[in-house]
């Protein structure tokens, strides 16, 4: 099956799958190139394939020079404030590999990892570890000599779930001492067919030696291998596995030799040497000063490729991610030197090499009545009374392929985040982020709801506190896979690539009936209410208004803006301007993708227009106010009189960031006043997310009332651009607030990455230092779209004074 027809089969199997798990698509996909990846992003390094019940592997190490600190320096899940001085992906496609580095101060070493598909299609691929101990390492009492003789303990875990065999070969020669040489393993499941896992050894590590007896009876010049069975359900707990065998082997060497004559720390500890069969096996090396070893996937169809074909691909993959990048995604002026280029490859890197595959059981809460639709004043206490008793239960196996915010804060999928990571990405492989969307849209019910956060197993819920597990199938959240969709259409007319346009027909064609459903449960779950209250003047469509429920008094989580002010006390009869302008954007690219695949006629394409112009003209009669010169929300007041509540900040500009506001609106003027003005929203490293002007600004959590959020910003400045390159009275002014804009987005990310090795969740108004969640490199990584936009000319229509002279 050649990688087009493979495309067309996926959205063809994915309209017959909705609402239910999506494995029939993706375990059985013939698309070699992303069978395998760094899936486990999770993980510091993890790697899996694209398969439901499959083998898993991570990479675990620490220092190992005294008693009192091994334990808590034992990385293996991405964690924040670890004593990193920043890690993450240097060059990653999903198709081919890429490296990674791990500045692991703490430990005083930097791993780096190296992970590349070898070509053929066959699926055989090599990772390769690498350890360097770091200038400012501090070299202990363990390490007489210097950081040359650091002693580091790594560890590679791989688990086998579900059936299927995993057992390590010529076990005779290495169940008594270790291995001397390279240890393989051998498996086989029905997806994958019989491989070879093998990690190898090289020639120039060094092993720490020593004189206690212990050394004979376990040699660490050799490898070391734990194999067990444990409960499937514990098998991604690989560093409580390794606990527990190392706390074996510790209480061994305290029974024969006392607590006052044990082993160094670096022979302590070990796990136990134990090789055979089992679902989970440990493999353990123990270094002294820098080291590097090779690990090698091999089917039993391909032969295993020699560490020279491993070092080749390697350097193969990174010339070509380079070459291509420039290509593709190379930064634009003023952005263009060496630094800028190294800080998107690797923000974008990131990204994507953050793209996970999860499977498992999720929690969700389908006692919800139907007919209750929170039209009752004080529905949020009812809300929360509901929450309260836990008629929750555990759906699925679902899965799910996508990006994630954060690998150590949010490593699973959320489903307003996953429209801004894919926008980058569809520059670079836009079949790739057709996939990510097919797979999102085969958790979909069949009422059209998909849970805003996808936390699938017991490995995703480990990350999440119990009281936000829980998914509500009548909460909704922003739709931004719509606004993706839109740009795979925009990049699909101006591509040149007739077999690409003709792909995205396809798969649009395939997934059509889906996005129409999940657009009518929006319009149906979240609507307004036009009827009951008086909404004053008129001059707007009766059924175009929205309200996001799951709304308590201190957030709406379901928005996405937690914390962002609004209407208080909760009231049925309000009106969210941020839905609205989401429900215009979605109408348009359905208006869009209809036109696409009909050829601009049919009775949808005249249905999702309408729709779209009531939206555009009831977000201007509903919520634009007169008097505050911005857009708000509306509620109801103590006469029952439908009114204003105006906070303006981002939720003022949403119809502006969302292109319901064209270049030549009457508004547009008072929204560009709004955006430039520093008492207001404007700052030297972004726009604000509240105005300064108001009373709640920086308050209590101050989560979105005061920091720079960069995907709101790339909304913003999209919409600029728009403004900037159409002519109209305000196309100049629109011209110096995004050339100003743009350059102080690049360079509060760049100036934050720079300091700390992170690009962050937010960015602080005043000083632009990143805060929040680190390793942020979900929707900040959108400053790589920033960065390639254009530059535009305004010494013309301005005489070359810029805002930022101005304000």
């Amino acid at each position: 099956m050649t990688w087009k027809e493979w495309t067309v089969s996926i959205l063809l199997a994915s309209t017959t799958v909705a609402g239910q798990s999506q494995s029939s698509v993706f375990t059985k996909s013939s698309n070699e190139t992303l069978l395998w990846g760094a899936y486990r992003p999770n993980l510091y390094f993890g790697l899996r394939p694209r398969l439901p019940k499959s083998l898993t592997t991570g990479l675990l190490w620490s220092r190992v020079e005294d008693f009192q600190t091994v334990q808590q320096n034992v990385r293996y899940t991405c964690e924040q404030h670890e004593g990193m001085a920043g890690y993450g992906w240097d060059a990653y496609d999903p198709r081919t590999g890429g490296f990674q580095t791990v500045h692991d101060k703490g430990n005083g070493i930097d791993i780096e990892t190296s992970f590349v598909k070898f070509e053929g299609g066959k699926g055989d691929w090599g990772a390769r570890i690498k350890g360097t101990p770091r200038e400012d390492a501090d070299v202990g009492p363990g390490s007489e000599g210097g950081a040359e003789n650091m002693k580091t303990s790594v560890w590679f875990a791989v688990g086998m779930e579900g059936l299927g065999g995993l057992e390590v070969q010529n076990v005779e020669e290495g169940e008594e001492l270790g291995f001397e040489k390279n240890i393989v393993l051998a498996g086989q499941t029905s997806d994958l067919g019989e491989f070879k896992l093998t990690i190898t050894d090289s020639d120039g590590n060094e092993h720490p030696a020593h004189n206690h007896p212990s050394y004979k009876t376990k040699p660490l010049a050799n490898s070391l291998v734990h194999s067990l069975q444990v409960p499937e359900e514990a098998l991604w707990q690989a560093k409580a596995i390794l606990f527990g065998s190392l706390k074996t082997t510790i209480d061994g060497y305290v029974e024969e030799y006392t607590e006052e004559k044990m082993p160094p720390p670096w022979q302590t500890y070990t796990i136990q040497n134990r090789p055979g069969q089992g679902n989970m096996h440990m493999i353990q090396k123990v270094f002294q000063g820098a080291f590097e070893f090779d690990i090698l996937y091999t089917p039993v169809t391909s032969t295993q490729p020699s560490t020279q074909d491993l070092t080749q691909a390697i350097e193969d993959v990174s010339r070509n991610f380079d070459k291509r990048y420039r290509a593709l995604l190379a930064p634009q002026a003023p952005f263009k030197t060496e630094k800028y280029l190294k800080f998107s490859k690797s923000l974008f890197s990131n990204l994507i090499g953050g793209i996970g595959y999860f499977h498992g059981d999720q929690v969700i809460d389908r006692s919800y009545d139907p007919a209750y639709e929170e039209d009752n004043e004080g529905f949020d206490q009812e809300t929360a009374e509901a929450r309260s008793q836990n008629r929750q239960e555990l759906e699925g196996p679902y899965e799910l392929f996508t990006s994630i915010p954060s690998r150590p804060f949010f490593p699973r999928g959320f489903l307003w985040d996953e429209g801004f990571h894919l926008l980058p990405i569809v520059d670079w492989d836009a079949e790739l982020v057709m996939q990510i969307i097919s797979s999102w849209f085969g958790t979909m019910d069949d009422e059209g709801w998909i849970a805003r956060e996808q936390i699938l197993g017991a490995e995703a819920r480990s990350k999440v506190p119990q009281e936000f597990q829980v998914q509500y199938p009548h909460y909704a959240n922003p739709p931004t896979l719509f606004m993706t969709i839109q740009a795979l259409v925009d990049h699909a007319r101006h591509s040149q690539d007739p077999e690409a346009a003709m792909t995205l027909k396809a798969w649009l064609t395939g997934i059509y009936p889906l996005l129409q459903r999940n657009f009518e449960w929006y319009r149906s779950t979240q609507s307004g209410d036009l009827k009951t209250y008086d909404r004053g003047t008129g001059g707007f469509a009766s059924k175009e208004a929205y309200r996001w429920r799951g709304r308590t008094t201190r957030h709406i989580l379901t928005s996405g803006l937690d914390d962002y002010p609004r209407a208080q006390p909760p009231h049925p009869g309000e009106l969210h301007t941020d839905l609205m302008a989401w429900m215009g954007m979605m109408a348009r690219s359905m208006h869009s993708v209809a036109e696409y695949i009909s050829g601009g006629e049919g009775e949808d394409v005249s249905k999702y227009r309408k729709i779209a112009d009531a939206i555009q003209r009831n977000t201007n009669a509903l919520h634009w106010s007169k008097e505050e010169k911005t857009y708000c929300d509306v509620t109801i007041d103590d006469y029952e009189d439908s009114v204003h509540v105006c906070h303006k900040g981002y939720i003022s500009l949403f119809p502006f960031m969302t292109g319901l506001v064209s270049p030549d609106s009457e508004h547009l003027g008072d929204i560009l006043d709004l955006i430039s003005d520093p008492k207001e929203l404007w700052s030297e490293h972004g726009i604000r997310s509240l105005s300064q002007t108001d009373a709640l600004y920086g308050t209590e959590e101050n989560y979105w009332r005061s920091p720079v959020w960069i995907n709101m910003n790339y909304l913003i400045l999209d919409n600029l651009l728009k403004s900037a390159q159409s002519p109209g009275p305000h196309q100049p002014r629109a011209t110096k607030i995004y050339n100003a804009l743009r350059f102080n987005l690049v360079e509060t990310v760049y100036n934050s990455w720079a300091e700390t090795g992170f690009a962050w969740e937010q960015y602080h108004p005043d000083t632009g230092k990143g805060q929040r969640t680190q390793h942020f490199t979900g929707w900040t990584s959108l400053v790589v779209k920033i960065m390639g936009m254009p530059a535009l000319e305004v010494g013309k229509q301005t005489g070359g004074k810029g805002v930022r002279d101005e304000l």
